[in-house]
């Protein structure tokens, strides 16, 4: 006789919780707000790249998420502008995100957050591209209300979305490409000038 899938009942919903069953997947991994002029988008030959670190291991080599495939949501600062998806055709994350610099959206959008399907494996590689998803539906769930509540960071929401400890976060990682920013450029200026740069202002309370 086969296990029954259910381990238990969600008290508050009601829902019944299936277990995770190995290759139970859906979202793996993500990114938050991260900054379009932290990107190098390409040029001639030299193609662009979404380069982001483990939020756990920030001391890991930097993954190429260009070939991502899931959900991405774009924002005027941080607020949201547009809700978008990749993967359902030819175009991945990359393109479309660059896309959106020259279409309609162009110049009303600096960041963006993105939820991907393709986990990461090996050193730094995407897992396959047409890998089948099979996600409970207690994990199909779970990981919709998660991306709606860290995409919109709803006020009256008081718990972050809930994704569990498969779904990884990256942080963003600048593009070497691009050189350095402008507060490192006038950092620089200063020291060379003999000049103390202008320090961030402490957290209130201290």
């Amino acid at each position: 006789m086969s296990e029954d899938p259910v381990a238990a009942v969600d008290v508050e919903s009601g829902l019944a919780e299936p277990r995770k069953a190995k290759g139970d997947t859906f979202i793996t991994t993500m990114g938050l707000f991260w900054r379009a002029d932290d990107v190098f988008w390409g040029r001639q030959k030299n193609p662009g790249s979404l380069l982001g670190r483990s939020a756990e291991r920030l001391s890991s080599d930097p993954v190429d998420f260009r070939d991502q495939v899931g959900i991405y949501v774009l924002y005027a600062d941080y607020d949201m502008v547009y809700v978008g998806q990749t993967g359902s055709g030819d175009q991945r994350l990359f393109v479309r995100l660059r896309q959106h610099r020259t279409d309609h959206l162009a110049g009303r959008w600096n960041r963006f957050s993105w939820f991907g399907t393709r986990r990461v494996v090996g050193k730094g590689v995407l897992s396959a591209d047409k890998q089948a998803l099979h996600p409970s539906l207690g994990l199909a769930l779970d990981h919709i209300e998660g991306v709606l509540i860290s995409a919109a960071e709803p006020p009256l929401n008081r718990q972050s979305g809930t994704f569990g400890a498969n779904v990884e976060q990256y942080v963003q990682e600048r593009d070497e490409r691009l050189g350095p920013t402008d507060r490192e450029l006038l950092e620089r200026l200063c020291e060379q000038a003999g000049v103390p740069a202008a320090r961030k202002p402490a957290p209130s309370g201290e």
